[in-house]
């Protein structure tokens, strides 16, 4: 597991993986842009982040723009460029994170 940048997110983000993965047995560890993430069924769901606190999440485009527009997430661009389908929620919020992964997980793994 290569952890983020932030201790308490990614410990967070690994314990939270592990609670799925109990529950969902296509949830599964893998790699992206060289770090650790979440896969379900082999599709790209979610990883800590890696250059400060926080998750980052596959979402619809319409909830991942919801979430921007409210405050509560921000855009994901690695490199200047936004993923319109990835948000970044840094808010450490377990109950908060626990949701946006299994909305996560219906999105990209129906």
């Amino acid at each position: 597991m290569i952890t983020s940048a932030d201790d308490a997110s990614s410990a967070l983000f690994w314990d939270l993986l592990t609670e799925l993965q109990g529950t969902d047995d296509r949830v599964h560890e893998g790699t992206i842009m060289g770090g650790g993430c979440a896969r379900v069924s082999g599709e790209f769901l979610a990883m800590p982040n890696f250059r400060g606190p926080g998750l980052v999440v596959k979402l619809p485009a319409a909830r991942v723009s919801g979430l921007i527009e409210s405050g509560a997430g921000a855009p994901f661009a690695p490199a200047g460029k936004v993923f319109r389908e990835w948000v970044l929620v840094e808010a450490l919020d377990e109950a908060r994170w626990r949701e946006l992964l299994v909305e996560g997980i219906a999105f990209v793994a129906p």
